[in-house]
């Protein structure tokens, strides 16, 4: 298949693009040119601003992709420079489980859904939710929504997080620096990079459509990722209410989700536990 990757040269983008490259796809990789494209092989690579409608219209004028997938769709007018602008057949869009707003156990994709709420033109908002919301929004307004894919993930991460989120908590026990954290005992959900790339690559020439949520199985606390780094490193987290802010709070409780649509693909997620230690391993090495 012929495939434009909107993004894609960091992160869970990366084994994305090799997993489309291995499975024989004709890849071209949009990036704003600010990173070098770390692929080899098949790949043709094009530098333009994916919010400028007349570069996105120059870039690709004549051409047509059988999938797009956009991994920088922040807001619902980066949704339009695309659909208004460049010839395809399916869309996915990497959303976020962030839409949802909710804490609960085994949170449904239909818990969201685009087509009941308010669309807004808007650029890129400091309220990441609510722009990736207004992206789904706009994909349902400008295409067939028989054709766009929402996938939606928890917190992502791995060797390559350039968020350094999980990296916060070791670097703070590790040189003993006060951190707060609301809820020890909340329970998050995770996903890794390689699979959260893989499973992109592996649903884009299917037919599926709506919102498709992906994470790991189980969930983690504060308190369990804090106690093996302790463990790990035999030092001991500063925890205070004047602490820096931990990457997490806010979630009170226990957050999960249904990932029955996505497994019913063939895809299967691993569990949380099977490599998180692994990563903290890794993380405590590198610090």
């Amino acid at each position: 298949m012929k495939i434009l990757v909107i993004g894609g040269t960091r992160f869970f983008g990366r084994p994305m693009v090799r997993d489309l490259l291995f499975a024989g796809h004709e890849v071209t990789v949009a990036t704003r040119g600010r990173m070098t494209v770390p692929y080899k092989g098949d790949l043709r690579s094009v530098i333009v601003d994916r919010t400028d409608s007349e570069a996105v219209a120059s870039a690709f004028k004549y051409e047509h992709f059988d999938v797009i997938i956009d991994k920088v769709a922040y807001a619902s007018n980066d949704v339009r420079s695309v659909a208004d602008n460049v010839d395809f057949d399916r869309y996915v869009m990497m959303s976020s489980c962030a839409v949802y707003g909710k804490v609960h156990a085994n949170i449904t994709e239909d818990e969201f859904d685009a087509s009941d709420y308010e669309l807004k033109w808007i650029d890129r908002p400091q309220d990441y939710a609510e722009g990736k919301r207004q992206a789904e929004c706009a994909a349902i307004k400008l295409m067939d929504p028989a054709c766009c894919t929402f996938v939606r993930y928890p917190v992502v991460t791995g060797e390559h997080d350039y968020t350094g989120r999980l990296l916060f908590y070791v670097d703070h026990i590790i040189n003993g620096k006060p951190m707060y954290v609301d809820n020890l005992d909340s329970q998050i959900p995770f996903l890794h990079e390689r699979e959260a790339g893989s499973f992109i690559a592996h649903i884009a020439p299917l037919n599926i459509s709506g919102a498709v949520n992906g994470s790991s199985k189980g969930t983690i606390s504060p308190r369990e990722i804090i106690n093996y780094v302790e463990h790990k490193t035999g030092r001991k987290s500063v925890l205070t209410d004047e602490g820096d802010q931990a990457p997490y709070n806010g979630i009170m409780g226990t957050q999960s989700f249904d990932t029955l649509k996505a497994e019913e693909t063939g895809f299967v997620f691993s569990n949380v536990h099977d490599w998180i230690y692994n990563l903290l391993d890794f993380l405590c090495y590198d610090e």
